[in-house]
């Protein structure tokens, strides 16, 4: 007899489900939350690629349960297909765990590592998604319907709890401890993988306690089997026979009409699916594209708030728990109120316009996020800015062209970068220096697509130059860079939060370096030669590269910083908007468009619908996929194509509703009756021929 919790009709074992959900979801979402920028940050690989593989990973994810669903019901049952498959996933987890140690191997062997956990962990959760709630379900009689229902809201209380908490908690991991060096990818990945050896435990800990239903064969292959001869029957018969009402009519001769008519019954909804990969398209880069568009933002809500980059994607559990209510008894209501009719796909085609929304609140922020950043060159140009630390105001001239037509000041913040043309991939350039009334040559070798520091300086023979190759991209965390220019005799080591500087001396360069965004008001500071203990440096912000110049003022060394590129200058709050018009869109479409399949569905269909509904998941991933390493474009006019594209979707999907008639799939029970009836009324002939 199933033990029951506390005296209801809730059985005990639905407590090791709903925690295992609750783990496994932690360590998914946990994981994915810094995935993006693990690509970026320590595989190195630029911003296209990195969404390219997070939604192929994504995608891979959303096919799986294809074969879950198949493992299950025709072989080894849920209970088993869950066990064998969280194997699988804890390990696909620990692998990409050691992929991120910088220890273990070369880069390639990292890759190697994460691109096969990946894989293991996306067979593992794919695997197992169609078959965790529905054994949830399972646990539970027929008469205890309500409980049942109950316990699925539950389930994907669960579910949004394990997101919430693995989106505030895995950043925190990945940014605030430091390992090896850096950032701990490791521990990052590691806790999720804790999390989900803990959810194979705790569900294989209640097995005693389960109600296990064993293999029945799986509908989905029966449903493939019976389209299959239905097409080859009519492509082989038609020439000859009748023509038939509709063409799965060609099934008869070996399946039931019933099984025909609930094919046709799931098919129609199917291709109101056709449109809805969109959706997912939008909504599945709020861990990709607008992580990365967070990055080169200000992350500061205070001076003691400060969020991590990928901190933002904990927005979209927390608002569903809290929109859900708001939907269902606020909203909804007074909608019905003004007399409009509420249906299940004027919901859906509302959530798609409200994505498409929420993609025109991001190309608003991009377009200002983009001041901030300093475009590479194109072919045959350069970037070029002056640091003038000579005496005097001075003049440069570039043969050929009228770049710098105004005189540049004495250690002045320089404007933007000037690009200059180049005529070559690279060749040494003759400039000439104008100051005080003298010029002087200065001969640099340059390349194309390249960004340069030109520092002017003083010395006996008048004004001399150096080229500084520059680093203009945003850190990917949205970290400052900053160097150091020392004007003076003796060499001097600083430390910067942490991070030591080394700045040789006479007009001597540091490396870059990253630092913490941060106010640095007293940086150590030691030389040989000169007075220096402290120099002040002020708030190096998010985003932005420094040069600082040391000088000596009255014997103490100060620094004077200049802004290389401008620092991010817009607030995160900006994305506040985005993420509330698309999670209201996620509300309308995603939780209504699983009750609208599930209502749709014949009985022993619903696994085939809910199938169908993962695998438009899958095609919207596939969508980004292409659109990030096919099209191209710059982000914003990128997140404009998907606004638009969201739109016209939904008028689309608007339009295919508008013909759609709902089903009841208790009609089924009286066509079958129907079909019964007439068979007993047909002669033994009639029954033979048909």
């Amino acid at each position: 007899m199933t033990k029951k919790l506390f005296g209801t009709n809730y059985p005990v074992s639905i407590c090791f489900i709903v925690v295992n959900e609750f783990c496994e979801r932690f360590s998914y979402y946990g994981m994915k939350a810094v995935l993006t920028l693990y690509f970026v940050s320590y595989l190195k690989w630029d911003q296209d690629f990195s969404t390219a593989i997070y939604h192929a990973f994504s995608s891979l994810c959303y096919f799986t349960p294809l074969l879950g669903a198949i493992i299950a019901d025709s072989w080894l049952g849920k209970f088993r297909t869950i066990i064998y498959l969280s194997i699988i996933y804890a390990v696909g987890h620990v692998v990409k765990s050691v992929g991120a140690i910088p220890t273990v191997g070369d880069g390639n062997t990292h890759i190697a590592l994460s691109m096969l956990g990946l894989i293991l962990i996306a067979l593992g959760t794919g695997g197992i998604k169609p078959c965790v709630a529905a054994f949830g379900g399972d646990q539970f009689s027929e008469e205890h319907v309500n409980e049942r229902q109950k316990f699925f809201s539950i389930f994907y209380m669960s579910i949004n709890a394990g997101s919430l908490l693995s989106t505030v908690i895995t950043p925190i991991l990945r940014g605030d401890v430091q390992c090896f060096g850096g950032d701990c990818y490791a521990l990052a990945f590691g806790v999720p993988a804790a999390l989900m050896i803990i959810s194979l435990f705790v569900f294989v800990a209640g097995s005693g306690l389960y109600k296990k239903t064993p293999p029945k064969g799986n509908i989905l292959v029966k449903v493939c089997k019976c389209i299959g001869f239905a097409l080859k029957n009519k492509w082989q018969k038609s020439k000859f026979d009748p023509p038939r009402k509709h063409w799965l009519d060609w099934a008869e001769e070996k399946y039931s009409k019933r099984l025909i008519q609930e094919i046709k019954m799931v098919l129609h909804v199917l291709m109101l699916y056709i449109p809805i990969p969109v959706f997912w398209a939008l909504f599945d880069q709020q861990g990709s594209r607008w992580t990365l568009q967070a990055t080169r933002m200000n992350l500061a809500i205070s001076d003691a708030f400060i969020l991590k980059p990928d901190h933002m994607q904990m927005l979209n559990p927390l608002l569903i728990l809290l929109f859900v209510p708001i939907f269902d008894l606020i909203i909804y209501p007074l909608v019905a109120l003004c007399k409009i009719k509420i249906t299940p796909l004027r919901k859906m085609a509302t959530g798609m316009m409200f994505a498409g929304l929420a993609f025109v609140a991001a190309t608003l922020v991009e377009v200002n996020v983009v001041t901030t950043v300093v475009e590479p060159a194109p072919a045959g140009k350069f970037l070029l800015q002056v640091i003038n630390l000579a005496q005097n105001n001075v003049s440069l001239q570039i043969p050929g062209t009228d770049s710098f037509p105004e005189s540049i000041p004495h250690l002045q913040d320089p404007p933007n970068y000037v690009m200059v043309p180049l005529g070559a991939s690279s060749k040494e350039v003759m400039m000439n220096i104008v100051s005080a009334g003298n010029t002087f040559e200065c001969a640099q070798n340059i390349t194309q697509h390249k960004a340069y520091s030109l520092i002017l300086y003083p010395t006996a023979a008048g004004v001399q130059c150096k080229l500084v190759e520059d680093y203009i991209k945003k850190n990917e965390e949205g970290n400052p860079l900053l160097r150091f220019i020392n004007t003076q005799t003796g060499a001097i080591n600083l430390t910067v939060g942490g991070v030591d500087f080394h700045v040789p001396a006479d007009y001597g360069i540091s490396a870059n370096e990253t630092v913490e965004r941060s106010i640095y008001s007293s940086v150590s500071c030691v030389s040989d030669t000169q007075n220096c203990s402290y120099v002040d440096l002020g708030l190096l912000d998010f985003g932005a590269s420094y040069t600082a110049v040391l000088l000596e003022d009255s014997g103490q060394t100060e620094a004077r910083r200049l802004e290389d590129v401008k620092a991010n200058n817009v607030p995160i709050a900006w994305q506040l908007p985005q993420y509330v018009i698309m999670t209201a869109g996620e509300v309308m479409f995603s939780i209504t468009g699983l009750e609208f399949s599930y209502s749709q569905a014949p009985a022993n269909m619903k696994s085939v619908l809910q199938a169908g509904w993962l695998l438009t998941v899958a095609l919207g991933n596939v969508i980004v996929l292409i659109v990030a390493e096919g099209a191209g474009l710059e982000q914003w006019k990128e997140f404009l194509l998907f606004a638009g594209l969201s739109m016209g979707v939904s008028i689309i999907f608007s339009i295919m509703a508008r013909f759609y008639t709902y089903v009841e799939p208790e009609q089924l029970d009286k066509i079958t009756w129907r079909i019964r009836r007439r068979r007993k009324l047909m002669t033994h002939s009639e029954r033979r021929t048909n």
